[in-house]
């Protein structure tokens, strides 16, 4: 039986979802932020203070939380 390399380890690295990391920041205390939903497309539609709220960065719902940071490998 062939000898096994001390350096390699058996368990594999865990990958970053490449989407989730493009669509959330993760801050210096470790706040998750995200852009919010709904200024894409049916803006003329929209109030001028329904577009300014909407472009705020906010925090993951913490619902959510756990699933994202588990995609973000933290």
């Amino acid at each position: 039986m062939p000898k096994k390399n001390a350096n390699h380890s058996a368990k594999q690295k865990n990958k970053t979802h490449s989407g989730m990391s493009k669509r959330v920041k993760v801050t210096g205390g470790g706040k998750l932020l995200r852009q919010q939903a709904g200024l894409r497309h049916r803006l003329e539609v929209k109030s001028s203070k329904e577009t300014r709220d909407l472009s705020h960065v906010v925090e993951v719902s913490p619902a959510d939380r756990r699933r994202v940071k588990k995609m973000l490998g933290l």
